[in-house]
């Protein structure tokens, strides 16, 4: 889906978006850009986490423009009555690294933007992540114990352990929320192969419930194996996806 299809695509989801970018002060002298989009009667809070370099690019008819697959599905998150959140960037850093996802200041600042989110929507906040973002979706979980997170989404997570922000060796077990794990079959980015995501599941013990979805299918992938529009990304498959997602949010079992 590139992005004129993206745009139709909010254009067929839901008219005018209603969301507008937060700056939320985060940590002395920091403040960390979130884009916010409530939904009316909204059943959950959810805050998006992209890969890569992080953050949801600039804004668009409305919407954040980023390719990553969790910025682009926005609309169907808001489709299936859901707040969302998508996590920017910090005010001190151009981007976030893998290194920088792993460090406590990275920490204070989702706790800071949980706190805003939870905040605006009285809700608990489920941290959804994908790729690099699950780095970032599970450290928040295992250092956020107040109550405020609700559950973890992991989407293509970095499941090789010889990479720095590999989830498994994130402390898992330390996780005490419901936690659904989501893959697609064919992923073949280096960092995210699928046969490796059962070391995640391994990993998290703790849980209350938890649970893995193999997705299958999608459009014919292009670009590169780690990018959005291969199967890593859910290309083709994108409502698909966040079905799955928005049911075991709904009902964690």
């Amino acid at each position: 889906m590139k992005l004129a299809a993206f745009l139709l695509l909010a254009i067929a989801t839901g008219a005018q978006a209603e969301g507008r970018v937060l700056r939320v002060p985060t940590r002395p002298d920091v403040s960390t850009t979130v884009y916010w989009e409530p939904v009316p009667g909204a059943t959950a809070t959810v805050l998006l986490m992209a890969g890569g370099r992080g953050g949801f690019g600039g804004m668009e008819g409305g919407r954040p423009g980023s390719a990553n697959f969790l910025i682009r599905s926005i609309p169907h998150f808001v489709a299936q009555g859901m707040n969302v959140a998508a996590l920017g960037r910090p005010s001190d850093r151009p981007d976030l690294d893998p290194y920088h996802r792993l460090s406590p200041e990275h920490a204070q600042d989702i706790r800071a933007v949980v706190a805003r989110i939870r905040q605006e929507s009285g809700q608990k906040v489920w941290l959804v992540g994908t790729s690099r973002g699950t780095t970032s979706a599970a450290s928040g979980a295992i250092a956020i114990q107040d109550g405020s997170v609700a559950g973890l989404v992991l989407s293509s997570s970095i499941t090789s352990q010889r990479d720095s922000g590999s989830v498994p060796l994130l402390g898992l077990a330390a996780i005490r929320v419901p936690v659904l794990v989501i893959h697609h079959e064919r992923d073949a980015c280096r960092h995210t192969l699928a046969h490796e995501v059962s070391f995640v599941m391994d990993g998290l013990r703790n849980a209350p419930a938890k649970k893995l979805v193999i997705a299958k299918g999608g459009a014919e992938p292009t670009g590169d194996e780690c990018g959005p529009y291969h199967r890593h990304g859910y290309e083709g498959m994108e409502r698909e996806a966040v079905e799955s997602i928005a049911a075991f949010i709904r009902s964690p079992n």
